[in-house]
């Protein structure tokens, strides 16, 4: 109990918020079907207060996870190599906090020193993960990261013994990073744009419909799961699909990551609402 209370005591100290999303996330087993999130809105007193409830599901087999609620000053790196950190390090993006989420795995946050809208947040979050060579899926202004102080229940790491690696607190230096303010000024926040939207005379041109599986497949996009799902929303919509089939293709991959059935109808709804807003604003040349 003491090293887990210890252990978040310095991951919150270092991502500081009036709130916390706590996200307690069953995976689908073969028991249990479907994947379950729980979640929590608690300030820091609420966190500490609920930490035998957490430790108890964390036993059960939950991941425990964590993000600022809201609109924040922070960006999360994920599924960094120990070389990554370090050259985060020399290049003065030194984060706030590093947590170590399974053997030599690591997640980074970095503090910008002032509050981000959603759209830059995502953008800066995307630079950074291609700069430093983070999970480009995970990168965005709400992506939660592992809370230090529970075990990583992946299968693949259960050892021996029966026992599972516990998330540390790598690093911990609170404060913003030295590159903070350049880095900001001269983000490229086009990255939240860099979806090519077809203007007006490409969208009516009769040219071939791409599957979804094409745009999972195109390079461009380096996987991230989110920028597929927008931008083949932006294509199919914009040659005249219909958005029941937009939206059955979207189904087609695995979005358990976004939590429960009604949170990935939601993140669906979203996606095409985007796409549509894309289309009827202004020409993207």
């Amino acid at each position: 109990m003491q090293r887990t209370i210890e252990a978040i005591e310095k991951h919150l100290a270092a991502i500081r918020s009036p709130l916390y999303e706590i996200g307690v996330f069953f995976p689908a087993t073969e028991s249990q079907p479907d994947s379950k999130m729980l979640l929590r809105a608690w300030d820091e007193a609420a966190v500490f207060k609920s930490v035998p409830w957490l430790r108890a599901k964390n036993a059960e087999g939950a991941a425990i996870y964590v993000r600022p609620q809201g609109e924040h000053a922070y960006s999360l790196v994920d599924d960094l190599n120990a070389e990554a950190v370090a050259r985060m390090r020399a290049e003065q993006f030194t984060p706030a906090v590093v947590v170590e989420t399974s053997p030599a795995n690591f997640q980074a946050w970095v503090n910008h020193g002032q509050m981000l809208d959603k759209r830059t947040s995502t953008a800066v979050a995307r630079a950074l993960a291609q700069r430093f060579g983070g999970d480009p899926g995970a990168a965005d202004w709400r992506h939660f990261g592992r809370l230090a102080g529970f075990t990583n229940r992946k299968p693949a790491y259960l050892q021996p013994n029966g026992s599972y690696p516990f998330v540390t607190v790598a690093e911990h230096l609170p404060g913003v990073y030295p590159q903070a303010a350049h880095f900001l000024q001269t983000v490229d926040v086009a990255l939240i744009r860099s979806i090519v939207v077809p203007n007006r005379q490409q969208s009516s041109d009769g040219g071939p419909l791409r599957s979804i599986e094409d745009f999972r497949a195109d390079p461009k996009y380096s996987g991230d799961g989110n920028r597929i799902d927008l931008a083949f929303a932006v294509h199919s919509l914009a040659h005249g699909a219909s958005v029941d089939s937009v939206r059955a293709a979207l189904q087609s991959r695995d979005l358990a990551k976004k939590g429960s059935d009604a949170r990935q109808s939601a993140y669906i709804d979203r996606t095409i609402s985007k796409a549509s807003q894309h289309l009827s604003g202004p020409l993207r040349r």
